[in-house]
């Protein structure tokens, strides 16, 4: 179907196109339901939605929910799984199409799963996506600006957000429960719409807090827990998770168990060992928010980055702004190429050169040379910080070509290479 659009749309002019694409979406959206018998009314699901941390959040949700016994379906960024039935999403988007959500929840249906976490975003709600889904809980992580190009406005991507929220409004299924993070200023639009059990969670609630390079120390209704995430964002997707969990009655105890035993996921602050005595960090980051956040868990360490653009074609108003982060944080910078789709990827590095305070940065095109050239340059205590890719599987080139990849992979690799020299 999606090959059918884009062939469609290379036909009929742009502004014809535009005008008919919400039918369009609409009605694959209604096909889709249809064919799959409505399966979302057979079986619980907590959507989850912001501009960072759905792929955690969703997972620290499924680790709690599995911690309590229950049989979940989960799908996202990272993975779709189904009981312990599971595979790698290779698709290059956190879900693929109407017909695969649908497909999706009958597959959960039958195989008797009680809960469905799904990662729902922006552009998937504009395409209608999350259509004639009945959502019995929503979790909101955060909103900050992204996809701007995309939506046309931050206000549109804001509604496209919030279309979530009103389709949990909107869903017959009783409780409606939403969960909003209160540190975020747009928490408040969220709780707005209709639901029967509404909580917020907060950074405060888990003071006193110690986060470290390795692990993260919280309260948790009087007593200390000890999880194996570090840095202020996953504390905030940890209590994202409890925050639900507690809302479905999920036991104190249950809860604990589920964080002590969580180790975190591929791709998000993922450490990559092989025997070396400095960090290499694997991590997704691709907004300005969340690079900075990434860059202060390893405030106390002299620090060697690798960063691109984040992909071509979409908000380049952020290059320059990346690279003044990194300026500000970073004691090495090498920049790369990333997914330049069909972009110049030379054009895309000196956007964000710009941004560099006195363009103090090597420029590397090939991605393994960067990540080699940042691990040779590595000392004992150091941490290299590899970010905009975490566990995407291809770099994407132009006119829709693409090249296996896998940041954690290749670091290993030259991790590996330079072991063998000594």
């Amino acid at each position: 179907m999606d090959t059918l659009l884009r062939i469609i749309k290379k036909i009929i002019p742009r502004n014809i196109f535009s005008f008919f694409q919400p039918a369009y979406h609409y009605l694959f959206a209604l096909l889709a339901v249809l064919v799959y018998r409505f399966p979302s009314r057979k079986i619980k699901i907590v959507a989850i939605t912001g501009t960072k941390g759905k792929t955690s959040t969703a997972e620290i949700v499924n680790a709690i929910l599995e911690e309590a016994g229950y049989k979940t379906a989960l799908a996202g960024t990272l993975r779709f799984k189904v009981g312990d039935e599971e595979e790698r999403n290779l698709y290059k988007m956190t879900i693929p199409g109407r017909f695969f959500v649908q497909r999706f929840l009958r597959r959960a249906v039958n195989a008797k799963c009680d809960w469905v976490i799904i990662e729902m975003t922006s552009e998937g709600a504009r395409q209608f996506r999350h259509k004639f889904i009945d959502f019995d809980a929503l979790i909101f992580t955060n909103l900050s600006p992204e996809h701007i190009e995309s939506h046309g406005s931050f206000e549109k991507y804001k509604d496209a957000k919030l279309s979530i929220a009103r389709a949990l409004a909107n869903s017959p299924k009783r409780p409606r429960i939403i969960i909003a993070n209160a540190d975020n200023e747009y928490a408040g639009e969220f709780l707005s719409v209709d639901a029967d059990t509404k909580t917020t969670y907060s950074l405060k609630d888990a003071e006193p807090y110690t986060l470290e390079k390795n692990k993260t120390t919280f309260n948790f209704m009087g007593s200390p827990v000890h999880a194996h995430l570090s840095g202020a964002f996953n504390l905030s997707n940890m209590l994202a998770g409890i925050s639900f969990a507690r809302a479905i009655n999920i036991s104190p105890e249950v809860i604990r168990r589920a964080i002590g035993k969580f180790h975190g996921i591929r791709g998000r602050v993922e450490r990559v060992n092989a025997g070396q005595d400095f960090d290499v960090i694997v991590d997704y980051a691709h907004t300005t928010d969340s690079l900075e956040k990434v860059y202060e868990v390893f405030q106390d360490s002299r620090k060697i980055c690798v960063l691109g653009g984040t992909g071509g074609g979409r908000d380049t108003w952020k290059r320059p702004a990346m690279g003044a982060i990194a300026s500000a944080h970073c004691d090495e910078i090498i920049l790369t190429n990333e997914d330049p789709y069909d972009e110049d990827p030379e054009k895309i590095v000196s956007e964000i050169l710009a941004g560099i305070e006195g363009g103090q940065a090597e420029v590397i095109m090939d991605r393994r040379e960067a990540i080699a050239r940042a691990i040779a340059l590595a000392q004992t205590g150091d941490a290299v910080i590899i970010t905009g890719k975490g566990t995407d599987p291809y770099i994407m080139g132009p006119n829709g070509t693409k090249t296996e990849w896998d940041d954690a992979a290749v670091a290993r690799e030259e991790l590996q290479k330079l072991g063998s020299k000594k």
